[in-house]
Order: C-alpha cells, then structure tokens, then sequence
C-alpha cells in the first residue's frame, strides 16, 4: 500500500466516524446546514503531537516477620502519539461540542492517541484558531498506566508451607510476609500533559483454599504463631483439618492462597478504584497422631 492509499484510508475510516457526528449536525440545525456542509476530513488539516508518558512506583514499606525493610523505586516511559485533524468547515454553531467557545474563535480537531500498544477512544478537541491543540489526557488512563506499573505478586506464604508439618485436629495458623510487592501499600504515579494520577494498592482480603473443600476468608495478614500460644486457634486467621491427606492422590491438600489487590487512584480532578487478584499455591501434608498401644 503506498502513501496516497494509506492516506485515502485514513481519512475513509475518520469519515465513517464523523458519519454520526455530522448527522447529528444536520439535524440539529435543519433550516440552518445541508448535508454537503457537514465536515469533510479530506480537506482537513493533520498535526502529530509526541508527548511523554511516565509511570513510577513508589517505595517499598518494611516487612514483617524479621524481613529488613528497604527502599526499591523505577519508572517505565511510553511515548503517546496524538493525531490531531481539523475539521473544515467547522460544525455549524449549534453543535453542542462547541461548549460556549466562540466558533468563530475557535477549531475543531478529530484526536486519535495511541502509545503503539494501546489506543485511547477517539474524541473532539476544541481549540483557539490559529493555536496547536493542547494534548487531552484522560485521568483513567493515566490510572490504567500508573497500576499496569505496579509489581503486584500473589500472597507470600509464611504457614502453611510444603515443608511444614501438620496434623489433622490441630489448629493451624495461616499467615503471609508482608511487603510492598505481596501485600502492600504500593504506589504509582503517571503524569502526562501536566496531569499526573497517583495511585496506591493494598490487600483488602485473603481467601485461602485448603484443598478439604473449605475455604477460609481472612481480612488481615494473620497473626504469626508463637509456640506459647500451645493448641489454641489463630485468633485471625486459621483452619482445623478433619481428615488427613494420606489419601489423595499426591499425598498432600493443595492449599491457594487469593489475595485482592484493592488499588484507589486520584488526579486530574477525578478519583476512582480498581481490584485486582493474585494467587499462590502450596501442596501442604496432614498426618494424623499415631497412638501406641
């Protein structure tokens, strides 16, 4: 395909998305404009903004459990490429789009903006004549790209573990390792066309799978158990098996652990939220007490 087929493309396919648009204007000013007077994007104008689109995470929160607490920071850059074309002549002064801007001050331009991976949707740009128009950025996007650079793992899985050791009627203790990557809080920021979004994720819940066809749902990260605390039940997060394992066919429960990233963002006068979930998987072994007669 040549230039000048790419081109007739181009402008075929922002026509069939005007399509409605000058409907619209048609009807809206009957008496006023005749379909021949709607936009016609062949005779526009094109202009192909760059600008930069930065993602950073923010640092690492001290873990539990004796884990040392450290600070980790990076930033991802994706270049956003805005296409800007001008619609000739300009819809007629009835068009709502206008917004209370003058139309004999000002143009209107088509905006296409795609980082090469990702479009955003297509949208009307209103600008003073005579001036480039300014990049319009959608805050959820912003969000969207500030989360997508987030390191956001399954639970850390402190008990059980494989090599644990448990036993069937004796309390067990679940708990996970706390840090910015596993449980949060984890925050990112995005900025482009001077608006930036930030956005901080946390665990908000834990449910465990224990692989008996119970399932136990925990709010927290569950309390560490202490050989003091002897046959008592975790006070926030725990299961007593009723069977053991020995007969399955590996020998073992598979245990999962479902944590659900809860991710709150803000900036660019909008604020939002956004879940995510992220799984860990244990095989874990329930013997039972052998008794000597």
């Amino acid at each position: 395909m040549d230039a000048h087929e790419t081109d007739r493309t181009r402008a075929d396919l922002l026509t069939r998305r005007l399509a409605v648009l000058t409907g619209a204007l048609v009807l809206a000013a009957a008496g006023i404009a005749h379909a021949g007077d709607g936009p016609d994007v062949g005779a526009g104008t094109c202009q192909v903004i760059r600008f930069c689109v930065s993602a950073g995470t923010g640092g690492r929160t001290a873990g539990s459990g004796g884990q040392a607490g450290g600070t980790q920071t990076s930033s991802n850059h994706s270049k956003l490429t805005c296409r800007y074309t001008k619609l000739v002549p300009k819809p007629p002064a009835v068009w709502p789009g206008w917004n209370g801007a003058d139309p004999a001050k000002h143009d209107v331009y088509l905006a296409e903006c795609s980082d090469g991976a990702l479009d955003n949707p297509d949208g009307f740009v209103i600008a003073p004549s005579g001036q480039a128009p300014a990049p319009q950025v959608d805050p959820q996007e912003l969000a969207r790209r500030a989360v997508d650079s987030m390191t956001l793992l399954g639970p850390d899985i402190a008990s059980p573990r494989t090599a644990g050791t448990y036993t069937v009627g004796v309390p067990m203790w679940m708990w996970v390792n706390r840090s910015a990557e596993t449980y949060g809080p984890n925050t990112a920021t995005a900025s482009a066309g001077g608006i930036t979004v930030t956005a901080t994720a946390t665990v908000s819940k834990i449910v465990w799978r224990m692989g008996d066809g119970s399932s136990v749902t925990c709010s927290g990260p569950g309390t560490p158990y202490q050989a003091s605390e002897g046959m008592a039940e975790s006070p926030t997060c725990g299961h007593v098996y009723a069977q053991t394992s020995a007969g399955t066919a590996t020998g073992t429960y598979p245990v999962s652990a479902t944590s659900t990233w809860t991710i709150d963002w803000q900036g660019g006068g909008q604020s939002g939220r956004v879940t995510e979930v992220r799984q860990t998987n244990e095989q874990v072994a329930v013997g039972e007490i052998q008794v000597v007669k």
